[in-house]
């Protein structure tokens, strides 16, 4: 299964361009970490202040390779101080998707929507 890092970012709106700056950097270096699949970043198309970084690795212990990556040590102390609010990490296993599914029926009228 792959290992997946998907980060969430909030720059404070007078430091976008800065940190969009150094996630173009970062995925252009830690996407050629040993054992890194990809290293992907975005920024949301409605507020350019929210920007999410996809990180995939072959297995967990991948993720070693990156944290020992000596670029590592300069990423969060530039980034840190120029959001809004602190990261939201996930760590996740990603779905085989590969194989068909079936998906149990439930009676969709009994389900509501609630935000």
């Amino acid at each position: 299964m792959v290992y997946t890092i998907i980060v969430h970012l909030v720059a404070k709106p007078e430091h976008v361009d800065k940190v969009k700056a150094k996630l173009i950097e970062a995925s252009r270096i830690y996407r050629n970490d040993q054992e890194t699949i990809d290293w992907h970043v975005a920024q949301d198309v409605k507020d350019p202040c929210k920007f999410s970084i996809v990180e995939r690795y072959e297995k967990e212990s991948s993720q070693s390779y990156h944290l020992n990556n000596p670029y590592w040590k300069t990423f969060d102390p530039y980034v840190k101080p120029l959001l809004a609010q602190p990261m939201d990490l996930r760590r996740v296993i990603e779905l085989d998707t590969s194989k068909d599914v079936e998906v149990p029926p439930h009676d969709i009228t009994e389900i509501t929507y609630q935000e």
